[in-house]
């Protein structure tokens, strides 16, 4: 498989980017104390929220076009390498056991695949090929929504995911965080949150990383509010895999009925352990197999589910 082949002028573009500039003031914090460095890096970090608020109304427009598409069976699809890709793939790792995503519906490629986790793979990030053939693999579709994720804004495997997702006539966000890259320009949905040059020049997992996480928070967890996925804030879609979900599970149908220690334990053991369908029973006053249909009905929304076994 070929790369995209080096460009002379690649360290005049990077010369260009705000996240790759060379803050002076800083040319000898390597001298500094301890704690002026964490105020320091504490201090910079505090322009990240600002950042990210600037760019609100195109988050919130991303967010309800891949609901739109997750709600008729799509998947969503995170592309990046290094750091980006990484939070991707961190990001879509904690779907299923947060809200209870089906196994592939949350998806994070990383630039040279599950071995770029923990350890640079040289080149990846450079293919444009490199990203067609990862989202060819997962049988990409028009309902699928493809995010791209990259500080610079110019990472050939981002640019290539959201050109080749956006040609297959899937939905297509890029995630960037310099002005005017070349990932919004090809995304159906740019956001460009700009956080400027790095304590540390270059180190884009810093300032720019921070920035990525947050939004790709948003992303998933204000897509599954609108799938969904929760009840107010409550997490009524959480699989209780180990213990401590267990007791969040028994927390959480506290929480949303008030009722009793034994009617939880009972109405958690007639559903199987699922949260959703044990509030139901109990705020409705129907049976487990009554309340697993009217969730059917509902495609899940627990509110529309109460109000029809209500009504």
């Amino acid at each position: 498989m070929t790369s995209t082949p080096h460009h002379p002028d690649l360290r005049s573009q990077l010369e260009s980017l705000t996240t790759e500039a060379f803050r002076p003031d800083l040319a000898e914090i390597d001298q500094m104390p301890t704690l002026d460095i964490a105020r320091a890096m504490n201090g910079e970090d505090t322009a990240v929220p600002v950042a990210v608020a600037e760019r609100l109304p195109e988050i919130a427009a991303a967010i309800d076009a891949v609901a739109a598409r997750m709600a008729r069976g799509g998947r969503l699809v995170y592309a990046g390498a290094g750091t980006a890709g990484r939070l991707g793939v961190l990001d879509a790792s904690e779907c299923p056991p947060t809200f209870n995503t089906a196994p592939g519906q949350v998806v994070g490629l990383i630039a040279g695949g599950p071995e770029a986790m923990v350890t640079s793979v040289e080149g990846a990030e450079d293919s444009a090929e490199l990203a067609r053939a990862d989202l060819d693999a997962l049988g990409l579709t028009a309902d699928d929504a493809v995010v791209g994720v990259s500080a610079s804004g110019r990472t050939p495997y981002a640019v290539g995911a959201v050109e080749h997702a956006r040609a297959l006539g899937a939905l297509t966000v890029g995630l960037a965080c310099n002005r005017g890259s070349a990932l919004a320009a090809a995304a159906e949905h740019g956001i460009e949150v700009v956080t400027g040059p790095e304590l540390i020049t270059g180190s884009t997992r810093l300032k720019a990383g921070t920035a990525q996480k947050l939004v790709l928070n948003m992303l998933s967890t204000i897509t599954m509010i609108r799938l969904g996925k929760t009840f107010g804030n409550l997490m009524v879609d959480v699989r209780a895999s180990n213990e401590k979900l267990r007791a969040r599970s028994r927390r959480i149908v506290a929480l949303a009925t008030g009722a009793a220690d034994d009617e939880i334990e009972r109405a958690l053991t007639a559903t199987g352990g699922e949260v959703k369908p044990a509030i139901l029973t109990l705020l409705a006053d129907v049976d487990g197999p009554t309340a697993a249909r009217l969730l059917e009905d509902s495609g899940g929304h627990l509110r529309a589910a109460l109000a029809a076994g209500r009504g």
